[in-house]
């Protein structure tokens, strides 16, 4: 069962809406004109439902398929919003707001779900609900969470959710998943170490607060090295190192440091946590200092359910005839909110040899439509087949 011919002749048209939400990015919660887009679309597909203001900006439609015997209620969702990066693609489409572009091919989720959406409103051949989801804010905003927290499963009774995400490096329309922890809890910490500044001259004066964080910098890396079992995953990178003078004779009264934590399971993520707060006030006692520690939890780690992740992987191999193992990414998705109110899982779907995401280069492959939107479609009809 290969792409689905529909979307072929989609293609151009799904193409168009991509690359106008493309030239039309938009930060966080501030998806307003692709929303209204989302939602105007939805409603010339003949969409049963469609609701605004879900997790902000949110937007959700409900398909009915031609019967609903077993009361089955399906969740596809994708992002919307765009990253704060000055695009240098130079493409006839490219970014339009300055400081701002769809570097990480959320215009292209968008575009597809809405193929998606499109194509399962014409043939409703399926047995129950599909609720497509349509999310600001994943890019640190946690809308997927708000999304959730408006009550949206227990609103339309959604059983299990589904999403997907480009993938740079891997063949144009190709597949990629894991059961499992699959992306990465993504925390951060923000450090002010304070000590007695003074005259370069006269460091026994003062209590140097730049030799105090050099070696917290290099003692946070015991976390991975020395406290972490070798066989799990944890990241700790410190990103900032600011100093309160920029003298060349002055030793300064504070120093602030701030980082990134990644792990992939609660336990790791509590050690890491507890760890570094050990280590920042041991480190400043030590030298007759003190650590303000701010430790700031972000998205959860992203966990593929195993029986669904097995049926994802399947409609992959139908639609583009193989479906690889997926490595472990240790970057954050958002997506996990949702798949820890609903068992679900996450695919990636290969966007050739292009720049990866995040980069002011990057641009979605529009030749991975098909299989993007396909395997969607897939997963509602061999999930709900038609009664």
């Amino acid at each position: 069962m290969p792409v689905k011919n529909r979307f072929a002749e989609l293609q151009n048209e799904i193409t168009e809406w991509r690359r106008d939400i493309h030239e039309n990015p938009e930060i966080l919660f501030e998806t307003h004109r692709t929303s209204a887009l989302v939602a105007e679309k939805l409603q010339e597909f003949g969409c049963d439902e469609i609701v605004t203001g879900i997790g902000r900006t949110g937007v959700v439609g409900v398909i009915k398929g031609k019967s609903d015997t077993a009361g089955k209620v399906i969740g596809l969702r994708a992002d919307m919003d765009a990253l704060p990066i000055h695009e240098a693609t130079g493409l006839e489409y490219a970014s339009k707001t300055d400081g701002a572009m769809h570097a990480c091919g959320h215009d292209g989720h968008t575009a597809m779900l809405l193929g998606a959406a499109k194509y399962l409103s014409e043939t409703r051949n399926f047995d129950g609900t599909v609720v497509v989801i349509f999310q600001p804010a994943e890019e640190g905003g946690g809308g997927g969470k708000e999304m959730c927290d408006d009550g949206m499963m227990e609103r339309w009774n959604i059983q299990e959710v589904y999403g997907m995400h480009n993938w740079p490096g891997r063949p144009v329309g190709s597949f990629a998943i894991r059961p499992g922890a699959f992306f990465a809890a993504t925390d951060t910490f923000d450090i002010t170490l304070e000590g007695r500044g003074g005259h370069a001259a006269k460091p026994h004066d003062t209590v140097d607060t730049t030799v105090m964080a050099a070696q917290t910098v290099l003692a946070l890396q015991t976390i991975a090295s020395r406290n972490a079992d070798p066989v799990d995953q944890v990241v700790v990178s410190v990103t900032s190192f600011e100093t309160s003078s920029k003298a060349f004779n002055v030793i300064p009264q504070t120093v602030q440091i701030k980082g990134t934590v990644r792990t992939m399971s609660k336990e790791m993520r509590d050690l890491a946590e507890t760890r570094i707060k050990e280590i920042c006030n041991g480190i400043a006692a030590t030298f007759g200092g003190t650590a303000d520690i701010n430790y700031m939890r972000g998205y959860p780690v992203m966990v593929n359910t195993e029986e669904q992740t097995e049926f994802a992987a399947k409609v992959a191999r139908d639609v583009s005839g193989s479906c690889d193992d997926a490595p472990l990414v240790m970057g954050g998705e958002d997506f996990a909110y949702m798949l820890e109110e609903r068992p679900g899982a996450y695919i990636l779907v290969g966007n050739g040899d292009t720049a990866m995401v995040h980069h002011p280069e990057y641009n979605f492959d529009d030749n991975a439509i098909p299989a993007g939107c396909s395997w969607w479609a897939e997963i509602v009809e061999q999930r709900m087949p038609a009664a």
